[in-house]
């Protein structure tokens, strides 16, 4: 039992998971882009912010994969994209929440993240979009009966967990 359990984390090396970590964020990003340029769907401002913590995510785990490490960089890597995975769970956790508003509660469309970051500082703006609007409450693509914030939140759960598994592998292999 001891011989195989060694075996399978052994197959299991960093450069595995984070290769695994930024192909699944690059898949999800390129199926969010064909959502966006071929079949119009037009993503909300959470929708962007939610791309932007895979996009974080598959940065931390492209760099981790090449680098290679076993050691404090490894753990470094994992824990910032336990991070990204845990920031983007919130956030699509919030859209989730959003879209389960009654219709009389849900907030007004507002203006898009262009018209945001040009008109006001940073603060303001990710103040703005994390409040939501009545765009990000619309639901047009659901897939075994979840939206795409909620395959989102679904997503972003895993890679924080893998993210943590991995981080612990790391302390506890180097300790």
């Amino acid at each position: 039992m001891t011989n195989a359990r060694t075996a399978i984390m052994t197959m299991l090396s960093p450069r595995l998971i984070f290769s695994i970590m930024f192909l699944g964020c690059a898949s999800l990003l390129g199926y969010g882009y064909y959502l966006q340029y071929v079949e119009g769907l037009e993503p909300c401002n959470l929708c962007i912010f939610e791309r932007v913590c895979f996009a974080a995510i598959a940065l931390f785990s492209l760099i981790g994969l090449i680098h290679g490490s076993t050691g404090v960089a490894s753990r470094v890597y994992f824990v910032l994209t336990a991070i990204g995975a845990l920031v983007g769970a919130a956030i699509a956790g919030r859209h989730v929440w959003i879209q389960h508003l009654p219709a009389d509660q849900v907030p007004e469309c507002g203006p898009g993240l262009d018209f945001l970051m040009m008109a006001f500082p940073l603060q303001d703006v990710i103040q703005t979009v994390l409040k939501g609007s009545g765009d990000c409450a619309e639901v047009s693509w659901v897939f075994l009966g979840l939206s795409i914030p909620a395959w989102a939140l679904v997503c972003f759960v895993g890679l924080a967990l893998v993210s943590l598994v991995g981080a612990a592998r790391a302390f506890r292999a180097h300790d």
